[in-house]
């Protein structure tokens, strides 16, 4: 491999299907105006976050996941992209803007039909009409299905109660300060008969900012993180909306009281509906690829001018990033970041071909569904570890606000357990391979999936796992890699359908029985996730038009599959997988990866082309 690499080169690849998009934001946001908001307090933080959002609009930002006959832009793909980008400078913004733009805006536009598009999508837009998503209830946060809120249809009109606090509605971004409609799911309730969970827009302040009658809204105060988002809770007192108000896509109430719906059965009807709100977390995962990505930066940087401690007979300090011990810490997570980029550039192109048609395909839905709760978990894990690592590697600065590396740990804490918690996400993972994708696929609750599992055949439960082939084991052979990590994968599964239908065949209680092989569930869906990622990763660093960087690619690639296997090799040498010798060669290829990969590493992370005032801090600047 040559010793020189343009970044550009690796940028190209990195950029993908919307290269020009990416430029043209990265390049916006490298000519505004960058304020740290380390120091400033709850209050100036939201209301400079209230100004970006206008700074947003007038960019032409929220046009681009919206219908072209509202004054959209049609780019599915493209908003997600954009909200991706966000994520490498406040992530209040991204939030915020995810609120506005993503969650509500998006739930007018997939739950509502045209006579919520016309009156509400170029309000949404242009920031007239701020929102909220008002969905996860305190007592009720994953357990969505079972949302205790009420809509009750009487005489013409909704009436929404919250029957206790632990129905309130909380967290909810944008009540606190802005939001003006909010997006409400409840059970609908229609002549003395429940129908699920339906979405109404609900108004919760009037044009003065005063909260409507029997609207109660309570700030839910300072954060960990993400202090310029409002986050606040609602309660609902005999609340009336019209009928109209009603997001009428998949299930309408007639003046008469009758309810009809194109979707038969409330439980594919509900999940058809969350089907419908999945781009809110790709987004997520791709935003927190971006942190991650702007800590890694940092810490690289850091690395790469720090000197600690002399090599024996010699002047000169060592450079930090020249110790094995750093690379261990930031190159094999700089490797996975690389990875779960190409992996979330592949859901992207997914959602954009999914979403992009009138009536998607259910079957393409529900894998969608399935790759996003997984990447999402994923990707969400790996920025808490790396971000915390990154911290570590830059030592006592790294704890300094200054640095941004304390603020983006905060910030991005809450991404493990906000639109899905990562362990609840992995199960729906798991449960998709174990399914056939029928209609009730996203139902989470133990005792559902026990009864599925009791209720069905899974002798095709392998249908959908790439086959097994056999090859000598090399440490740096690709085929060897993608065999393994899809070997595990179809073990895993197997072995778990085995377990499941042979307790579902024995009196055992079925929520017993799922309950008792839950470390099995959450295996299974992570070994299927590192193999997708695994795949596009490859098939990313296969397409790579410039000799010297695909070469790069390749042993970066190499360096993401090897340590997966070296920190699974406990697994992998239970079942035969690896032996002793051959173990204790993985783990002796990654320490020869790291320093193979080490002149490389500043290439690396200027690939990720970040505007330079998102990463320069006074640490690097030492």
């Amino acid at each position: 491999m040559s010793d020189q690499v343009d970044p550009a080169a690796l940028t190209t690849v990195l950029d993908g299907r919307w290269s020009e998009l990416r430029r043209g934001l990265r390049k916006r946001m490298a000519g505004a105006t960058f304020v740290d908001t380390y120091d400033l307090d709850r209050e100036a933080h939201r209301a400079l976050v209230w100004e970006q959002l206008r700074e947003l609009v007038e960019s032409g930002h929220p046009r681009l996941g919206f219908d072209t006959a509202y004054g959209g832009e049609g780019d599915i793909g493209g908003s997600v992209v954009s909200f991706q980008t966000l994520g490498y400078g406040d992530l209040s913004l991204m939030v915020k803007a995810g609120v506005q733009w993503g969650l509500f805006g998006g739930a007018v536009q997939m739950l509502g039909t045209a006579r919520h598009h016309e009156k509400y999508l170029g309000d949404i837009i242009s920031l007239a009409l701020p929102g909220c998503f008002a969905m996860t209830e305190s007592g009720h946060g994953s357990d969505v299905q079972h949302l205790r809120t009420t809509a009750s249809y009487v005489d013409g009109e909704f009436v929404i109660d919250t029957p206790d606090d632990d129905a309130r509605k909380d967290y909810i971004g944008n009540a606190a300060r802005d939001g003006r409609m909010a997006v409400v799911f409840a059970q609908l309730e229609v002549g003395g008969r429940e129908y699920g969970v339906h979405a109404f827009l609900v108004p919760i302040r009037d044009e003065a900012g005063r909260p409507m009658p029997g609207v109660r809204i309570e700030d839910c105060g300072p954060k960990a993180g993400l202090n310029g988002v409002d986050n606040g809770r609602l309660w609902f007192s005999g609340v009336r909306v019209p009928r109209e108000a009603l997001l009428n896509r998949y299930g309408d109430v007639s003046v008469d009281g009758e309810y009809t719906s194109p979707i038969e059965g409330d439980g594919r009807r509900f999940f058809t509906t969350l089907g419908a709100l999945v781009r809110g977390r790709i987004s997520v995962a791709g935003s927190a690829g971006s942190a991650t990505q702007r800590a890694l930066t940092i810490a690289v940087r850091r690395g790469e001018t720090r000197r600690q401690f002399r090599r024996p007979g010699a002047d000169a300090e060592i450079v930090l990033l020249d110790y094995l011990a750093h690379q261990r810490k930031l190159l094999p997570a700089l490797a996975t970041s690389y990875a779960l980029h190409f992996a979330q550039d592949e859901l992207v192109a997914m959602l954009h071909e999914v979403h992009g048609t009138a009536e998607p395909d259910e079957r393409a839905q529900r894998v969608l569904e399935s790759r996003a709760a997984g990447i999402k978990a994923v990707a969400t894990w790996h920025a808490t570890a790396t971000i915390q690592a990154a911290r570590e590697a830059c030592g006592g600065a790294g704890y300094l606000a200054e640095n941004m590396l304390a603020g983006l740990r905060a910030d991005t804490d809450v991404f493990t357990t906000f639109e899905g918690d990562n362990t609840v996400l992995l199960q729906l993972v798991a449960k998709g391979l174990l399914t056939d994708y029928r209609d009730n696929f996203a139902d989470l609750s133990p005792l559902a999936t026990a009864r599925l599992v009791a209720e069905q055949l899974m002798g095709a439960v392998l249908e959908r796992l790439p086959a097994r082939s056999i090859v000598r084991p090399e440490p740096r052979d690709r085929a060897w890699h993608r065999d393994l990590f899809a070997d595990r994968e179809q073990h895993v599964v197997e072995g778990l359908a085995r377990r499941l239908r042979a307790a579902a065949s024995s009196d055992s209680d079925p929520f017993d029985v799922f309950n008792d092989a839950q470390d099995h569930v959450l295996r299974a869906g992570r070994a299927h996730i590192d193999r997708v990622v695994l795949d596009a990763f490859a098939t990313a660093a296969d397409g790579c038009a410039d000799p010297a960087a695909r070469d790069l690619l390749n042993q970066v690639c190499d360096l993401y599959a090897l340590s997966n296997i070296e920190a699974d090799r406990a697994w992998f040498l239970e079942h035969g997988r690896l032996t002793a010798p051959l173990a204790k060669k993985v783990v002796a290829e990654v320490n020869a990866l790291c320093k193979a990969l080490r002149p490389h590493a500043r290439t690396l992370v200027d690939a990720f082309a970040i505007p330079e005032q998102f990463v320069t801090v006074p640490l690097t600047a030492e």
